[in-house]
């Protein structure tokens, strides 16, 4: 299929017409509205209903966004890996939920540059629904999630099992610091702490939720490893008699792209996890 019949359908999307998709794509509206035509003529089906308005999508044109997207990203993941960079024959991909890539993600790529001399490394830092599509459509080899997702022929592996404690700055404990761990935090920390569950403050992002307290003061759940060393210098404190909640943290890789390479890979990733490194998440290199 044409890329561009898939680029124009997305445009239009996003855009909400043809008038607009065709000022973005700097062509006309009547080559807009060939492309269209064209698309539902290969699809046998409409794809939008068009008005005044605008145009708006069918139930078919609806479903077919996700396989639209699905060739753009492919494409662009072809336009990236090929040609290979000169001297490095093979490639591996790889990514991680964003709380996962200081120090593990990093301390993963650096010891795979190490070992795996002739491959070339792509790394990705995303939500993880993200991730878990790429896997599925094989563009990634593996990554690092909270939450996996069990689908036909995805190998999910438990890498390390971890604690949500509730810390605190010893002289300023308040304000609470909500901090959104995911869909089964949310549930068992608003059912274990109903009184927190609307809180004055609310991160999506550990690492700043983290400094947040650090800089201001307040308190809130993180990960055992990740606060360890402020714990262990006064710097934090744990609220006694607080719940603690589960955490685990999973590799995900697809059992068709299975190799020498990647089990080798995922070696080296679970001899890191064995490491007692610090993994408080300083997020300024030493210089």
């Amino acid at each position: 299929m044409d890329l561009d019949l898939a680029r124009t359908f997305l445009e239009i999307v996003r855009c909400g017409s043809l008038a607009a998709a065709a000022d973005k794509l700097c062509i006309t509206q009547t080559a807009v509205t060939a492309r269209v035509q064209k698309l539902e003529s290969l699809l046998d089906t409409k794809l939008f209903v068009r008005n005044r308005a605008g145009a708006k999508l069918t139930s078919d044109g609806e479903a077919f966004v996700v396989y639209a997207n699905q060739l753009m990203q492919t494409w662009e993941a072809a336009r990236r890996d090929v040609p290979r960079p000169v001297g490095l024959h093979k490639m591996l991909h790889i990514g991680g939920e964003v709380s996962l890539c200081n120090p593990l993600i990093l301390s993963w790529a650096k010891r795979l540059r190490e070992h795996l001399t002739q491959h070339a490394l792509r790394i990705q830092i995303r939500d993880c629904e993200f991730l878990l599509r790429q896997i599925e459509m094989g563009l990634l080899d593996a990554a690092l999630v909270f939450q996996p997702a069990y689908w036909p022929g995805i190998q999910v592996e438990q890498l390390l099992e971890e604690k949500l404690i509730q810390i605190r700055r010893p002289a300023l404990p308040e304000p609470y610091v909500y901090v959104d761990w995911g869909e089964d935090f949310r549930r068992q920390h608003d059912a274990a702490l109903p009184d927190k569950a609307r809180a004055p403050i609310s991160f999506n992002l550990g690492p700043v939720a983290l400094h947040f307290i650090l800089e201001n003061g307040g308190s809130g759940y993180f990960r055992t490893r990740v606060v360890k060393s402020y714990l262990d210098s006064g710097a934090l404190e744990r609220v006694p008699k607080a719940p603690e909640f589960s955490y685990p943290t999973y590799l995900v890789y697809s059992r068709e792209r299975d190799s020498p390479a990647l089990q080798h890979a995922i070696e080296l990733l679970r001899d890191l996890v064995k490491e007692d490194g610090d993994w408080s998440q300083r997020w300024v290199p030493e210089i």
